[in-house]
């Protein structure tokens, strides 16, 4: 079995570019109408957003998303974190430890998709 989340984008390119540079995935395929990032240490883990309006997507989802959102777990949430600044990115919650030992901070993705952003930590 093989698990792929794609999201929906209006503009491909600045999707594209919100997760190369916040995140460091890589471009393993990029269309008109379809853009495919992977991580840069397992290129089997990937991550696709797709034209909103493309024929393949139902009309009754090309709506904005609700009711989910994506995490990427990094090596160093703060670093990530410092990135998201930089890029003057809508930060929604600032990083905070978490009770399940995650340490995360909660942005918006160009698309309006909620990102999680987190590091496991442990209590001293």
């Amino acid at each position: 079995m093989r698990i792929l989340t794609n999201i929906c984008s209006d503009n491909l390119a600045r999707s594209r570019d919100f997760y190369v540079e916040l995140l460091g995935l890589e471009v393993k395929y990029d269309s008109d109408w379809y853009v495919q990032l992977c991580t840069a240490d397992n290129r089997d883990i990937e991550y696709g957003i797709i034209k909103r309006d493309h024929e393949l997507v139902p009309v009754d989802f090309q709506t904005n998303p609700g009711g989910m959102y994506v995490t990427f777990v990094v090596a160093d949430v703060d670093v990530t974190y410092q990135k998201a600044l930089a890029m003057n990115l809508p930060i929604l919650q600032e990083p905070r430890n978490e009770f399940y030992g995650q340490r995360r901070f909660l942005t918006r993705d160009p698309n309006g998709c909620l990102i999680d952003v987190c590091s496991p930590w442990e209590a001293e």
